[in-house]
């Protein structure tokens, strides 16, 4: 019984030394004598001691923060852009393989590829149309990545940084853009009024007895407020001062 126990010691040891265990979201690449095996894990996996090195990579999407990068856009102007980047290892093997550290990696690439995309568009479409500046970045830096076993889920512009002169230029901008709306707006309004006075004349015309509604109108509105004085004058008075149109018959 006792010569078993340096064998069970040893195997104990063995054990102790070479199981590893897994999470759910972690693969383990392992290098046998320096080569690469086939990915490992989840859950409890055998490494065997001296001959085996095991690398844990997580399979979990990983958030990058890319810092303010300086800009000029095409439109020659001066900008700071910052963004986020979400990626996840899709090939861990790959990824331990193909580069040395994917993450450092993927961050230098980001920055290039973010002043590389905000550079080659304008200020206002750098603006207005964010989501098509997310989804070139993303393009690109997938396409880059790709041959390292890391997959881009999305990017997204957090923050665009103009100067002060820029700023106080598109304020007026934006004040000139709202009177001039608020001009058109009126002058619609206007038009509208004159039209609608037109059409009212040309009713009154066809039909003389509603002038004299609209004048007896007139009066009941103003006898309504206390301290008015009321004047009445009558329609025929007007109707002699009022110009009537002349009708000849060829002689």
């Amino acid at each position: 019984m006792f010569e078993a126990l340096p064998v069970i010691a040893a195997i104990v040891l063995f054990l102790a030394t070479s199981l590893r265990v897994l999470n759910e979201y972690e693969r383990g690449v392992i290098f046998r004598l320096g080569r690469v095996i086939p990915t490992k894990g989840p859950g409890l996996i055998i490494v065997i001691p001296v001959i085996d090195r095991l690398v844990r990579v997580s399979m979990r999407v990983l958030t990058l923060d890319v810092p303010n990068q300086d800009v000029i856009t095409r439109d020659n102007v001066s900008i700071q852009v910052n963004a986020v980047v979400y990626f996840r290892v899709a090939e861990p093997v790959r990824a331990i393989n193909e580069v040395e550290d994917y993450l450092y990696a993927t961050s230098q690439l980001a920055q290039t590829t973010l002043r590389s995309v905000c550079g080659g568009v304008e200020l206002d479409d750098l603006l207005a149309h964010r989501d098509k500046i997310n989804a070139d970045v993303k393009t690109l830096l997938d396409g880059q990545t790709e041959q390292w076993g890391v997959q881009v889920s999305s990017v997204e512009l957090k923050h665009i940084d103009l100067p002060q002169e820029m700023q106080r230029a598109m304020a007026k901008q934006a004040e000139a853009e709202r009177e001039r709306r608020a001009k058109v707006i009126s002058a619609e309004g206007e038009f509208q009024a004159a039209d609608k006075l037109s059409e009212a004349a040309a009713i009154i015309a066809r039909h003389p007895e509603a002038l004299q509604l609209r004048y007896l109108q007139t009066i009941r509105e103003m006898s309504s407020e206390s301290n008015a004085t009321i004047l009445p004058i009558p329609l025929d008075l007007l109707s002699t001062l009022t110009p009537k149109s002349k009708s000849g018959s060829p002689a």
